[in-house]
């Protein structure tokens, strides 16, 4: 599969009584792991300008095992995907990443979307998997929600507590990834939404004109607005333990 590119957009709005709202554009890449073909500027395992590397995926942070990793986690829960691995994610750019979450999209023989795993990060160094798939394995479709307990910290403005509701939309010329979080301080409301194009040595050089920094922006972006956040007034949390269990659903 050739290495595609979304032109994505992330809209991020708190609820509640203290309201903070962001959007701002973000580029991903969608690869298959097992069959990656991609243009000169992108590298699978080496240093590049635009890289992905298995051990930023599927284990903790620098010590990842990629698409092995989560193929034993899908024969672990006895779910049926045997089909493609694609990988939603931010590259590396110019040695550095930092994701707040990816997606592993995860097909069946037909090349249905049977699984999601969300790997979300946080900046602490903190790592956790929420495994999402229909209680009857069916495929899933853009109309179907997908329910996650919350149990990792992530943002230190928000509780450990409530839960998450996801929706995917996976096309082949777009995506759209929704998550509705809600506790009973109020909760988040995030969404990415792109197209897909092939990824090309133009479309890098472009794309690092326009946003040379990769995720060290996407860092710069998240301080800041917790700074915003501070000066609201809204409540600081301490970090508290990582969850023992790396994988939920």
């Amino acid at each position: 599969m050739r290495v595609e590119h979304v032109q994505g957009e992330t809209f991020h709005g708190r609820k509640g009584a203290l309201e903070n709202t962001f959007r701002y554009g973000v580029d991903y890449l969608i690869v298959d792991p097992e069959a990656v073909e991609g243009p000169a500027l992108f590298s699978w395992n080496r240093s590049n300008l635009v890289a992905l590397h298995d051990r930023d995926y599927g284990g903790a942070p620098g010590e990842g095992r990629g698409v092995t990793w989560v193929r034993e986690v899908l024969d672990a829960q006895g779910l049926d995907a045997p089909g493609r691995i694609l990988l939603l994610t931010q590259p590396r750019v110019l040695g550095h990443v930092f994701n707040p979450v990816s997606f592993w999209l995860c097909h069946d023989a037909g090349d249905a979307l049977r699984v999601v795993i969300a790997e979300v990060s946080n900046t602490f160094g903190d790592r956790h998997w929420y495994l999402c798939a229909k209680e009857d394995g069916s495929a899933i479709d853009r109309t179907d929600t997908l329910a996650a307990t919350k149990i990792m910290h992530v943002s230190p403005f928000q509780p450990i507590e409530g839960g998450y509701r996801f929706r995917f939309d996976i096309r082949d010329d777009r995506v759209g990834v929704w998550i509705d979080y809600s506790s009973a301080e109020g909760g988040l409301y995030a969404t990415l939404t792109g197209r897909r194009v092939p990824l090309t040595n133009g479309g890098i050089l472009r794309t690092c004109l326009r946003r040379p920094f990769g995720s060290r922006r996407v860092l710069a972006l998240i301080h800041w607005q917790a700074l915003k956040l501070a000066v609201k007034g809204a409540r600081y949390r301490s970090r508290p333990a990582p969850p023992l269990q790396d994988v939920t659903r």
